[in-house]
């Protein structure tokens, strides 16, 4: 076994940074025995040094990012800062002076891993993010390595805690989008500014990563299509019940059927309380593999938090750490598919799709027309009157998003047709 330590920059220091230096050190005999060799923490980038972290050498602190990835004794930079700069710099900069990189940002991976995966292997170094999407979930390493010789078609999944939280407290309690997302800020799991997990950009960022692995090509995550969940409501889950449904935000990636282009979307469906990943409650994440010859398989966990992130991290480093003493990388990009990613309205989905309309005869017979005149066979109706307020509620078969979507505007249009009350996607058959 190798006596002189393998020396690791560990750029960040919040939540999930002081995880991995606690790891680092209560887990260290174990993590030498692992690996061959002993790790070491030699550097720590920080924001505000003055701050008191415990088990961390305050000599090991630093505001010098940069003066740290340079310094060329670092063998591998643990990155979880975030954003895309400094990060990026950081990273690249990290790969030129002899440094792997592991990292826990999605944001970044998902807007430029091409570009980051190249510059590590120019340099010969190696860049892993299992901890970038899911959590403590191992993922990316079994889509890029265990189903390496696999093919797979679809990826379903649930990948962001604050979401679901969230939506499971509206089915479970009947509480209004508002009254559960004061619950989640309350008990931590939705930041002071909510946006990015509500309105859909954290989950799209993993929907890219995991198309890109999964389908061994290039997905940005400007290519994928994405809708919150501000507008769900306790009405929208009362008509999933009806049909023995609930509601996910749902990161959803799929092959064509001719396997000659992808998808990558994020958006709130309804999903038949059968399927797998209509019992994943609380803050919890799951993901739904469809693969030719592995089959169906799932993946479930907790998706955020300091100590589960921290574990991937930890998995990350070991894996690198082993590659540096054998003088080895690891799996780098592979896109060697190059397949088109396909717009929203080439997917092919159905629509719940809920009216409220003139209480007069021949109403059913309009909407049925305008569904038939874009080519939209419709699967069900719930025809309601209540009070003098009359709905609809129209379950479409499968068809391309732009033509349920144009039957959605020319809805609209009807004089007999009061309001559009909501508009969701099924998925999960």
């Amino acid at each position: 076994m190798r006596t002189r330590p393998l020396k690791v920059a560990l750029l960040g220091c919040g939540v999930v940074g002081s995880e991995v230096a606690r790891i680092m050190t209560t887990h260290a005999d174990d993590l030498t025995a692992r690996i061959g060799a002993p790790v070491e923490l030699a550097g720590v980038a920080v924001r505000r040094p003055s701050k008191v972290r415990a088990g961390i050498d305050p000599a090991l602190v630093t505001t010098d990012a940069t003066a740290l990835v340079k310094r060329g004794d670092i063998d591998v930079v643990v990155e979880v800062i975030g954003g895309i700069e400094p990060a990026r710099t950081l990273i690249t900069t990290a790969f030129e002076h002899g440094a792997s990189v592991v990292s826990a940002n999605k944001a970044l991976i998902a807007q430029d891993g091409a570009a980051l995966h190249a510059a590590a292997e120019q340099h010969g170094r190696d860049l892993y993010y299992e901890a970038a999407v899911a959590g403590a979930i191992p993922l990316i390493r079994p889509l890029r390595e265990s189903l390496a010789g696999d093919k797979v078609n679809r990826v379903l999944g649930i990948v962001n805690g604050t979401t679901n939280f969230i939506l499971d407290k509206m089915d479970t309690t009947g509480a209004g989008y508002q009254e559960a997302l004061d619950e989640a800020t309350a008990l931590g799991y939705a930041e002071a500014d909510p946006t990015a997990d509500v309105e859909g950009f954290d989950a799209a960022a993993k929907a890219a990563i995991l198309a890109g692995i999964a389908f061994h090509t290039r997905v940005r995550l400007d290519d994928v299509h994405r809708e919150g969940m501000t507008e769900v409501t306790a009405a929208d889950f009362a008509s999933a019940k009806r049909m023995g449904c609930t509601i996910k935000l749902l990161a959803i990636c799929e092959r064509a059927t001719d396997g000659g282009s992808v998808t990558a979307r994020v958006h709130p469906a309804m999903i038949p309380l059968s399927h797998p990943l209509a019992s994943v409650r609380e803050a919890y994440n799951a993901v739904f593999v469809e693969a030719e010859a592995a089959g169906q398989l799932m993946f479930y966990g907790p998706g955020a938090g300091g100590a589960p992130t921290a574990s991937a991290v930890l998995g990350d480093l070991v894996a690198v750490c082993r590659n540096k003493l054998g003088e080895s990388t690891g799996p780098g990009d592979s896109a060697y598919t190059q397949l088109p990613v396909s717009s929203m309205g080439e997917v092919v989905t159905r629509f719940h799709i809920s009216l409220d309309v003139a209480d007069k005869p021949g109403v059913l017979a309009q909407v049925a027309t305008v569904f038939a005149e874009h080519g939209v066979s419709i699967d069900t109706v719930r025809q309601t009157v209540k009070d003098g307020e009359a709905s609809l509620v129209v379950v479409t078969h499968r068809a391309p998003d732009a033509a349920l979507s144009g039957t959605v505007e020319a809805l609209r249009n009807l004089d007999t047709v009061r309001g559009v009350a909501s508009i969701m996607r099924v998925e999960g058959e």
